[in-house]
């Protein structure tokens, strides 16, 4: 049996009972705790017969890996790595896909900030290169408040590859955010129909190979003497417009 993952946070856990209640093996709540809030994670568990121990902050940070705990810590029945099978099945079910791609974003922080957005915009899926990109840890999940439990999260070998054979099977258009010449002002560019928007990291922004893939280039119009955004926020912007444009012409 694979080694249980540790879920914390009162945002991830009650998520995670209400949407995949079958995964958690055990609960642990800090010792004393007793809010409406650990209650009502206690009464989501109750039917399933999930075991509950009460634990010290101590053991709740040894188990979380951070003091940010909020009291409460699942052990839980890890999920298959999603590749680029998953996301095969997913293109062939979903026509007017809406995915989201981030081009080396190694901090959790933002990962998990990218998530969290992507769930309430509606996207489908997440995809992030297996190598040299942050993974869905703890971390991650706690910041997406339970946005990792509604949100595919697919790993893929290749970016660059799997944007090009998106492209070539399932006619979906690539949106790359970028500082170019040649890019849009985002609201300029049609962002309905199956897409994907690809975001790069802060520093470095989309990889040329990356780049080399896209169809359309935008940037986020910004007044002043700024030049780039933090990678979360800009793409919370990106994906407001796409779902603002697709609501529109739904209507």
């Amino acid at each position: 049996m694979a080694k249980p993952e540790y879920y914390y946070g009162v945002h991830a856990v009650e998520s995670l009972l209400e949407l995949e209640p079958e995964r958690v093996l055990t609960l642990f709540t800090l010792k004393g705790r007793e809010d409406q809030r650990l209650q009502k994670i206690l009464e989501l568990a109750e039917p399933f017969g999930i075991s509950v121990q009460k634990a010290s902050r101590d053991s709740l940070e040894k188990l979380a890996g951070l003091p940010f705990h909020q009291g409460v810590v699942a052990a839980v029945r890890p999920h298959p790595v999603m590749n680029e099978k998953d996301l095969e099945q997913l293109l062939e079910q979903t026509p007017d896909v809406l995915l989201l791609a981030l081009d080396q974003v190694t901090d959790p922080h933002n990962l998990g900030a990218c998530i969290r957005t992507a769930a309430a915009m509606g996207v489908q899926a997440v995809i992030v290169p297996r190598d040299r990109s942050a993974s869905l840890t703890p971390t991650a999940r706690k910041v997406a408040a339970g946005g990792a439990e509604k949100v595919k999260f697919i790993q893929v070998t290749n970016l660059a590859r799997t944007l090009a054979q998106m492209k070539e099977h399932s006619q979906v258009r690539v949106i790359g955010t970028m500082l170019d010449e040649q890019a849009l002002p985002l609201q300029q560019c049609d962002l309905t129909g199956p897409i994907v928007i690809v975001m790069g990291a802060e520093d470095t922004g989309l990889r040329p190979i990356t780049q080399a893939q896209c169809d359309h280039k935008v940037y986020i119009p910004m007044a002043g003497n700024l030049q780039s955004l933090n990678v979360s926020v800009a793409t919370g912007m990106a994906l407001y417009e796409a779902c603002r444009q697709r609501n529109a012409k739904s209507l």
